[in-house]
């Protein structure tokens, strides 16, 4: 825990220094609870900010909630609790409503919106886990503003929990995300729940998630929001484990986005940090190289050794054999003609096309397997070399 004067001594960033940013919206922002109807004139503020972003270079991805209190009015659901089918039903609707709510707004800034629709389970078994990171990282190449929902027509446990703060966090560690934005209905963590406790402090910026820190987390507040600073604080282990900084913030005043980035250099409204230890990129290498048991092995040529040593990602022509079973996404061992352990990372390839590719040119790919995959049987990024 740190206080407000800690907090003033510490290097804490800003929305500013985001490279790649992962905005959670909740329903209780983007639906108004009693009218039932997207809040337009929000969303309108909301995808101006995510413009401004964009322009100073910095890559977003929306991660909303919402589909299931977009779509309940229109199948006549309103004014009682749901059966889970029921919730199902409406978010079916809700997640059509909601995609067109983004790709107006965002429209209007002359930005292409890509919906993906994910549960958590698509972000931890791992070719499902990279299949989504390729999508996603595509679309941030060419431009577009991934808009992730959960798959509430097809999730069980997850529409149970209303658990997309864990579900943004577990993207922001997909992508390898620096900064996740959880907007709330409250401005940060306090020490016990402001809205019972008048003497709950406000905690500006967390370093570790202590049993103390863990503790502090209250109950969700009424209404269509069901997540709560208990998601929030989970939320914060997952982002922190991969290296990216997360910040809780008020969420209903206008141009969110802009008002905390003014609130940073103002210091005007607070919020609350979560810092982790490492960046992105050594905490998911970090990760990879925790990996005790590899499910198989890739014997590389010299050419491929000196390419790995100068920072390259292995191309299939420097394999030279393979070995064992493994898997898309599966983590293997790298090593030279003698046996030595060069590198681990995580396979573009199962063990039976690996084989058929090895020495070949990453061109010749599609003609040997009869589609079009990744031009790496490793990528750099995920490959640790010793």
């Amino acid at each position: 825990m740190t206080t407000s004067a800690e907090a003033a001594a510490l290097s804490v960033p800003t929305l500013l220094d985001a490279r790649r940013l992962v905005v959670k919206i909740g329903s209780a922002l983007l639906v108004d609870s009693a009218s039932h109807q997207i809040r337009r004139e929000w969303l309108d503020a909301l995808a101006d900010d995510v413009a401004a972003a964009r322009r100073r270079g910095t890559e977003v991805v929306v991660v909303t909630s919402g589909a299931v209190a977009a779509g309940r009015e229109h199948l006549g659901l309103v004014g009682r609790p749901l059966k889970l089918e029921e919730k199902q039903a409406a978010a079916a609707t809700g997640q059509i409503r909601l995609a067109h709510a983004y790709q107006e707004t965002l429209a209007r800034h002359d930005v292409t919106v890509a919906q993906v629709l994910l549960t958590l389970e698509d972000t931890e078994e791992r070719r499902r886990h990279l299949n989504a990171r390729a999508t996603i990282d595509t679309l941030l190449k060419l431009g577009a503003v991934p808009v992730i929902n959960e798959n509430d027509t097809v999730a069980t446990s997850e529409i149970r929990f209303g658990d997309n703060d864990r579900l943004a966090a577990r993207v922001a560690q997909m992508i390898s995300a620096d900064t996740l934005v959880l907007l709330s209905d409250i401005d940060g963590l306090y020490t016990a729940d402001p809205r019972k406790d008048p003497d709950a402090a406000h905690i500006p910026v967390v370093t570790e998630l202590t049993p103390a820190i863990e503790g502090m987390a209250g109950e969700p507040p009424p209404g269509y929001s069901s997540g709560g600073m208990v998601t929030k604080i989970a939320a914060a282990r997952v982002a922190m484990s991969a290296g990216c900084r997360m910040v809780i913030a008020k969420g209903k005043r206008m141009n969110p986005l802009a008002a905390l980035e003014k609130a940073e250099r103002d210091g005007g409204a607070p919020c609350t940090w979560f810092l982790p230890a490492a960046e992105p990129s050594s905490a998911r290498k970090a990760w990879i190289a925790g990996h005790l048991n590899a499910s198989g092995v890739l014997v590389v040529d010299d050419g491929a050794v000196r390419a790995l040593k100068q920072g390259a990602s292995l191309l299939p022509a420097g394999v030279a054999e393979v070995e064992g079973a493994f898997e898309r996404g599966d983590v293997v061992i790298v090593r030279d003609r003698e046996g030595r352990e060069l590198a681990r990372g995580l396979s573009a390839y199962g063990s039976d096309e690996a084989r058929l590719i090895r020495r070949r040119k990453s061109q010749e790919i599609e003609a040997i397997l009869g589609y079009r995959g990744r031009d790496e049987m490793i990528h750099r990024d995920d490959l640790v070399v010793r």
